[in-house]
C-alpha cells in the first residue's frame, strides 16, 4: 500500500518555494515540444477550462494540475466521476502499463526530474459510502438558493421566503427536508392569518413547492440535508509537510442525480463566496475547484441559476478561489461564464456532424492566434495526451495558443483498491467527525408536538362535552320519573352550565379552532388523520 509520502515536500527535485516561483509545469509546446508551458500561480485564480472528447486525456490533465497545486500548498476540491482520481492518493509505479510511454513523454518535453509520488487526499461522498459524509442544513442553503434550484415561480418563491421568515421568528430550526416540508404544511394550515401579515399564501404554491421537494428528495437530497453540517475550514487543510490536501468527492453515483449535483456545487461556491474575505490578487490561490461533467450544471438550467453561477464565478476570484470546468465541449458552458475562464486546455474535438464542425470552429475562435498553425486544424488533429493550450501570461494577457504535450502524472493513473481507500479514510484528519448523523429538535419535531397537543386538547374537549350530554340525559330522565318541572337555567347540572365557558378557556387559539369543529367522533378521526397520520408516518 503506497500511502502518501511523509518525506520533505519536494516536486521534480525542486523545493516548494522554487515551484511557487516557477509556476505549474503543464507540458511542452512548440513544433518540437521543447517550449515549456507554465500555469502561473498568480493567475491560477482566473479560472480555467479543460475540454475535449471522451478518451482524449482530460482526466490526466486534471490529475497533473491537482498534483501541482497540492505541491504548492494549495488545497484542491474535485469531483471524481469515474473513480479514477482516487489514484492521486497512491504513488505511480514502474509496473504500470503506461510507464514506458510516460517516461518517453517526460524525456520528449524535457521533464528530466519526473518521479513518482503520492499526495494527501481526503475522500468525501454525499451518500457517505465512499468518503466522509457531506451535509448542509436547509437554513444554510437559504430560501433564495433553494428557490433557484427548485425553479420556483415568483409567487412560489414568495411563499418560500414567508416560510423561512416564520421559522426565524418562531425559533424553529430548519435542518433537513422533513423540517421544510412540515413547515410548509403549517404555513398552509395558517395561510389566512399569514396572508394578512406577509401577503397572499396560496395552497397551489405550497403544493408546487412540495412536489419540487419530492423530486429533490427522490434524487437523494435526504442524505445531503442534515447535521453535522460540513465545516468549510476542513477543505483548506494541509498535511504536516505543507502540501495542500486534495478533497475528492465521489461522484459516480451522484452523476445519476444531476439536480443534487448542481445543488451541492452551487451551494459550496456560494458559501465560500459569502464567508471568505477579499484578498485581491494573491501570489497563489487559497483553494482550487475542478468541476467535472460541468454540463450537468447548465443542461436545461433556468436563466436565474445560470446567472447565479456566472456571478459566483466572476466574483469569487477576488476571494482567492480558482474554478476549473471540465467538459467535453466548450459549447456546454454558457458564453458569459466561458468568458471568465482565462486558462484553457483544449484536447481533441471530433467533427463528425455539421454541429460538431460549428462547435469546433467556435472553440478555435476563443484562442489567441498562432501564426505557426491553424488552431481549428490543431484541435481536430491533436492526439491523446496532447492539447491546444492558452495560459495567462504576465498582467493577465491570454497566451498565444500552443500545441502542447501534457506532462505525465506522478501519482497512480486509475483507481485505488477499496482497502486502501478505507485505510486513508481512517487516517483522515476529519475521521469520525461527520459519520454519525445528528437529529436534534427542529421544526419537524416542534410542529409534530404542537399537533399532538392540539389533537389531545380537542379530544379532551369532546370527552367533556360527551360527559356533559350524558349527565344532562340522566338529569332529564330523573325529572321525567319524578314528574317535577325544573328551570333549565337554574337546575341543570353545573357541568352542563359551565360547558361553554370551559370550552372557551382551552389553551391556545390553534387548539380552540379545532375544538369548535369537533362535535362528533367523526371530527376527531379527521383531526387524527390529518395531524397524527401526517407526522407519525414520517
Amino acid at each position: 500500500m503506497y500511502l502518501y509520502a511523509r518525506e520533505k515536500a519536494q516536486v521534480g527535485g525542486r523545493d516548494m518555494a522554487d515551484r511557487d516561483q516557477q509556476g505549474i509545469f503543464v507540458g511542452g509546446g512548440g513544433p518540437d515540444y521543447d517550449e515549456k508551458q507554465w500555469l502561473l500561480p498568480g493567475y491560477a485564480n482566473r479560472h480555467g477550462l479543460i475540454a475535449g472528447a471522451t478518451g482524449t486525456g482530460k482526466t490526466v490533465t486534471l490529475q497533473i494540475l491537482a498534483e501541482n497545486f497540492s505541491s504548492m500548498g494549495v488545497p484542491v476540491v474535485l469531483s471524481d466521476v469515474k473513480g479514477d482520481l482516487s489514484g492521486l492518493a497512491q504513488s505511480g509505479s514502474d509496473t504500470f502499463k503506461l510507464h514506458g510511454p510516460f517516461t518517453e513523454r517526460a524525456t520528449k518535453i524535457g521533464f528530466t526530474d519526473y518521479a513518482y509520488r503520492a499526495f494527501p487526499v481526503t475522500f468525501w461522498d454525499l451518500f457517505g459510502e465512499q468518503g466522509h459524509p457531506v451535509r448542509t442544513t436547509v437554513a444554510e442553503m437559504g430560501p433564495l438558493l433553494l428557490s433557484r434550484l427548485l425553479e420556483l415561480s415568483e409567487a412560489q418563491e414568495g411563499v418560500m421566503n414567508i416560510a423561512f421568515r416564520v421559522a426565524d421568528e418562531e425559533g424553529w430550526a430548519l435542518l433537513d427536508l422533513k423540517d421544510l416540508q412540515a413547515l410548509l404544511v403549517w404555513v398552509g394550515e395558517n395561510r389566512k392569518t399569514l396572508s394578512l401579515r406577509y401577503g397572499n399564501v396560496s395552497t397551489a404554491s405550497i403544493g408546487a413547492i412540495q412536489r419540487r421537494l419530492l423530486v429533490l428528495d427522490g434524487q437523494g437530497a435526504t442524505a445531503f440535508f442534515g447535521e453535522p453540517a460540513m465545516d468549510l475550514d476542513d477543505l483548506f487543510l494541509k498535511d504536516e509537510n505543507g502540501l495542500g490536501r486534495i478533497n475528492i468527492l465521489a461522484a459516480d453515483k451522484l452523476m445519476q442525480s444531476p439536480r443534487l449535483y448542481a445543488t451541492f456545487l452551487l451551494w459550496l461556491l456560494s458559501e465560500l463566496f459569502e464567508t471568505l474575505p477579499e484578498v485581491g490578487d494573491p501570489d497563489k490561490p487559497k483553494l482550487v475547484f475542478f468541476f467535472d461533467e460541468a454540463h450537468l450544471l447548465f443542461d436545461d438550467a433556468p436563466k436565474a441559476l445560470v446567472d447565479k453561477v456566472e456571478q459566483v464565478a466572476r466574483l469569487i476570484r477576488s476571494k482567492g478561489v480558482g474554478v476549473y470546468f471540465i467538459t467535453q465541449n466548450p459549447a456546454d458552458v454558457p458564453e458569459d461564464i466561458l468568458g471568465q475562464l482565462g486558462n484553457r486546455i483544449q484536447h481533441a474535438l471530433r467533427a463528425f456532424t455539421a454541429k460538431d464542425r460549428r462547435d469546433l470552429r467556435q472553440a478555435a475562435e476563443n484562442y489567441r492566434e498562432n501564426p505557426d498553425f491553424d488552431i481549428e486544424d490543431a484541435i481536430r488533429e491533436v492526439g491523446v495526451g496532447e492539447a491546444v493550450t492558452s495560459l495567462l501570461e504576465r498582467k493577465g494577457i491570454p497566451g498565444v495558443a500552443q500545441r502542447t504535450l501534457i506532462r505525465p502524472p506522478s501519482s497512480q493513473l486509475g483507481p485505488i483498491e477499496p482497502a486502501t481507500r478505507a485505510a486513508l479514510m481512517g487516517m483522515s484528519p476529519v475521521a469520525g467527525k461527520y459519520e454519525q448523523l445528528q437529529d436534534r429538535e427542529s421544526a419537524f419535531e416542534i410542529l409534530q408536538k404542537r399537533a399532538a397537543e392540539a389533537a389531545k386538547e380537542a379530544e379532551e374537549a369532546e370527552t367533556r362535552e360527551e360527559d356533559a350530554e350524558a349527565a344532562e340525559r340522566e338529569y332529564r330522565a330523573g325529572r321525567r320519573y319524578s314528574g317535577k318541572s325544573v328551570s333549565r337555567s337554574s337546575s341543570r347540572p353545573a357541568s352542563t352550565r359551565s360547558r361553554s365557558s370551559r370550552s372557551d378557556s382551552i389553551g391556545t387559539t390553534f387548539a380552540k379552532s379545532f375544538a369548535r369543529q369537533l362535535g362528533t367522533r367523526t371530527g376527531r378521526a379527521v383531526v387524527r388523520g390529518v395531524l397524527g397520520g401526517l407526522f407519525r408516518g414520517r
